[in-house]
């Protein structure tokens, strides 16, 4: 398959082309030529928008569908089509399905069912068995089948020496552990972030402290063990200061932040409204200007959208029952807009190579592996932007900036409308 794309704006900081608008020639799923104004040729497809930027493929580093188990809460097709049409040529699935990610025969079957999409699915082991934290889940095994990091979504492990003999085994295969950071005792029965929201609804909070008390200790363990750590989804500036303090020691430590903590805050909880009921809780304004600033000096690594598909009946409920979490795939890029500069949201929706993932330059001869978007114009996020099963989203009602035109990957050509 030949496809020609016309009047790109590149926005790549390692390609020689960027911030440059070419034509890019492509074949069989490579970059066969870029230029100011590539000819016709016979028998290509032309892929043509107004106001054309194309990056590196969007790799999202935090997703859940639900299969096996929960398909009534999304699929792993239409999981990968809804990936697709919101930008993402990748993404890493969380091991909370049913049963849980945690063994070689589980790996191979999610891989088995993403074969054939242009978006690209790369499993996450649980770190333990069914996430449970009491034992050590089959890490080398999962590893060989495919798995690129370990970690039990959403649950923070209890057992510090369990952490730190993980940290240990895993360095043998050069094996990354995932380790999200909430202390349970002091989270308690909290449903939000303990402040002057929480206590005005009477809601029970979740201080800070829980969030900082963990993460100090995860990275005291990888002081002493050396390895790989990631911490996703981090929400407080404590957190900011301790991760930026252990880089500056030169530990491997990296971060993450969600696109929800990036722009909203728990401000939101005013209506008891179930969609803003997320882990770790949103914060205070106070907390997400930090988080921005440390997106933009570069102690967070990367942004994730958290992705994670809720059935309708388990959102509907009171706020201190109902579950946590929201979906995100189709309003990452368009809400990071409106908080952060382009460049910097292209930079750190591209950063996969934390999990050990390749980057593809944009440059002759290279891979093919490219999101197709614009950073103009502005609209409101409804249900009908919502291509997910579950249609649990923080950001309805939210204006977003910029719109996603497809992807090419996997020489598969998605476009959105």
């Amino acid at each position: 398959m030949k496809i020609i794309i016309r009047s790109a704006k590149i926005i790549d900081s390692k390609s020689p082309f960027h911030n440059q608008t070419v034509d890019l020639l492509i074949a069989d799923g490579l970059i066969e030529k870029i230029g100011t104004s590539i000819l016709d040729i016979d028998d290509t497809t032309e892929v043509k928008f107004n106001n054309l930027h194309l990056s590196q493929g969007w790799f999202d580093s935090s997703v859940s569908f639900g299969e096996p188990g929960y398909e009534d809460r999304e699929t792993i097709a239409n999981g990968l089509n809804t990936a697709a049409k919101s930008g993402f040529t990748a993404i890493a699935l969380q091991p909370n399905s049913y049963p849980v990610i945690d063994n070689q025969s589980q790996v191979n079957f999610v891989k088995n069912k993403a074969n054939g999409f242009a978006t690209e699915l790369f499993p996450i082991g649980a770190l333990t068995k069914a996430s449970e934290g009491k034992d050590m889940a089959e890490l080398f095994d999962m590893k060989k089948s495919g798995a690129i990091a370990f970690g039990d979504y959403n649950k923070s492990l209890g057992n510090a020496n369990l952490l730190k003999i993980a940290l240990q085994y895993v360095q043998d295969f050069d094996g990354l552990v995932i380790a999200y950071s909430q202390d349970a005792n002091i989270k308690g029965n909290g449903v939000a972030n303990e402040g002057i929201v929480s206590t005005r609804l009477g809601l029970k909070g979740i201080p800070n402290l829980a969030e900082e008390l963990q993460i100090a200790r995860n990275l005291f363990l990888l002081e002493y063990t050396g390895g790989k750590l990631h911490i996703p989804t981090i929400s407080t500036a404590k957190s900011v200061e301790l991760i930026k303090e252990a880089k500056a020691k030169g530990l491997k430590v990296t971060c993450s932040v969600s696109v929800h903590h990036l722009v909203l805050t728990d401000e939101k909880l005013e209506g008891f409204d179930t969609r803003f009921k997320v882990t770790p809780p949103l914060r205070s304004e106070a907390d997400r200007k930090v988080l921005i600033n440390a997106v933009l000096d570069g102690t967070i690594d990367m942004i994730t959208s958290d992705h994670n598909p809720i059935d309708i009946e388990f959102k509907k409920m009171e706020f201190d029952t109902a579950k946590n979490g929201t979906i995100g795939l189709e309003s990452a890029f368009g809400a990071l807009l409106t908080v952060l500069p382009l460049e910097t949201v292209i930079l750190k929706l591209t950063s996969r190579n934390v999990f050990g993932l390749e980057n593809n330059t944009i440059e002759e001869g290279s891979k093919a592996n490219f999101t197709f978007f614009t950073p103009e114009g502005k609209s409101t996020f409804t249900k009908e932007n919502i291509l997910s099963k579950s249609k649990n989203s923080a950001f309805l009602g939210t204006e977003i900036k910029g719109s996603v035109y497809g992807i090419l990957n996997q020489n598969q050509l998605v476009i959105t409308k």
